[in-house]
């Protein structure tokens, strides 16, 4: 694991970017952190890319995965709220530490400068819009909740402070989940600070907007599945308004070894189409149940989702929430991991490589043991095929080692950096 290869099949694809198309292209300009150049009415003019320039022989930058984990985080014994068991101020710290040593920039106008520059030249414009997917698979109710597994507040507030230093004003911030109720315990702690952060969902909850799908054409989802039975949906107008989105998915196993056996940042985007289930074989579930007969390792409905413009060329950022973690997407919070010493995982994953991110988050699931079936990474390959970023492993041999010290040696495609506050 530890030969540094220069010439890998990655790689090997990226030197072929002439020949390959626009998509591999787009992949390389992405992975070297090169600012794209794109026009002041990105709703009117198509995002342009320049062309890339290899030296032969030379190995291209990893992708970078912070991984930041404070033990001080939750303090949750199983008694009450778990959103009500998280400190914000530690939560603070994790955030501006992590989003430093991603960017490796100090200041909040440097860090958000150096993330907005990946999808705009010359970086924030007043007026620009932001959009803050987070995960929301187990909520149905605008006042109560179950108390399962589900987006929290506090990091959504720990990001906010900085975006505003940078010069983002709150009424241009939407937090949204399309197809989920947004509930009170997550707007309210943000209302008290931010009143002008919108929030978009289901549900008719007070102050919350009701989602639109659709708006333009270029929200259409075209699925490329095998057999031809996936109809097209439609993305969240709230995309479409965006000039920048930050993807925060929650590191959850998602029904046991069958199913996807994983939810995070691709799968967190079924909350940002207007449908999931159709008649027949139309229902985006069949293509992600490993048991089932129309699964294909070759094929996700997921990468057609998410390499859609409106997020894989507007995301700047993938804020993975390990404060908790789940064992399936409706069961109560993982109180202790033994991989942490039996203590909460109390982690937050921070990169700009959706595929890399997810597969850091991944193995640290499989290392816990919640998944053990290579099937794990099927949906990550497929996007990495795609162009949308970086798998360690093969198929065959997938994942990395998060836990071989030191860290960050257990991979060879990924730089990750682990932070222990």
């Amino acid at each position: 694991m530890n030969d540094k290869r220069l010439f890998t099949r990655r790689r090997f694809l990226i030197g072929s970017a002439a020949t390959l198309g626009g998509v591999i292209l787009s992949w390389t300009y992405r992975l070297l952190g090169i600012p794209t150049i794109r026009a002041q009415e990105p709703e009117l003019i198509p995002r342009v890319y320049l062309p890339v320039v290899l030296r032969s022989g030379e190995p291209l930058p990893k992708p970078r995965v912070v991984h930041v984990r404070d033990a001080d985080a939750t303090d949750w014994n199983g008694s009450g709220f778990f959103y009500n068991a998280v400190d914000q101020d530690v939560v603070n710290a994790m955030v501006q530490t992590g989003l430093q040593r991603l960017t490796g920039q100090n200041s909040w106008s440097d860090i958000w400068s150096t993330l907005f520059e990946r999808v705009y030249s010359g970086g924030y414009s007043t007026g620009q819009k932001i959009a803050i997917k987070v995960n929301l698979n187990a909520s149905g109710s605008c006042s109560n909740h179950g108390n399962v597994i589900d987006a929290l507040p506090q990091p959504v507030l720990a990001l906010i402070p900085g975006l505003v230093e940078a010069g983002v004003q709150p009424g241009d911030i939407t937090v949204y989940d399309s197809i989920r109720v947004i509930p009170s315990y997550l707007c309210d702690p943000i209302w008290a600070v931010y009143p002008d952060v919108r929030f978009v969902g289901t549900g008719s909850c007070s102050g919350v907007i009701a989602p639109g799908h659709g708006k333009d054409p270029s929200l259409t989802v075209q699925f490329n599945d095998p057999y031809g039975y996936v109809n097209d949906r439609q993305l969240a107008d709230v995309l479409y308004d965006a000039t920048y989105v930050i993807n925060m998915p929650i590191i959850k196993r998602h029904s046991g070894e069958d199913f996807n056996p994983i939810t995070l940042s691709f799968k967190n985007h079924f909350g940002s189409i207007d449908r999931i289930t159709g008649s027949g074989n139309d229902n985006l579930h069949l293509y992600i149940d490993i048991t089932h007969g129309l699964y294909r390792t070759t094929y996700s409905p997921l990468v057609d989702i998410c390499r859609n413009p409106n997020i894989g060329d507007k995301t700047i950022l993938v804020l993975g929430d390990g404060l908790y973690g789940g064992t399936s997407w409706g069961s109560p919070p993982i109180q202790s991991w033994t991989i942490f010493g039996e203590d909460a995982c109390n982690s937050l994953f921070f990169g700009t490589d959706p595929v890399a991110t997810d597969c850091v988050m991944a193995d640290l699931i499989v290392a816990e043991g919640l998944v053990s079936t290579p099937r794990t990474y099927d949906h990550l390959f497929c996007a990495e095929e795609a162009g949308l970023g970086v798998c360690e492993g093969t198929r065959d041999d997938p994942g990395g080692d998060p836990l071989q010290a030191p860290y960050g040696s257990g991979y060879d495609d990924i730089e990750y950096v682990r932070v222990d506050m």
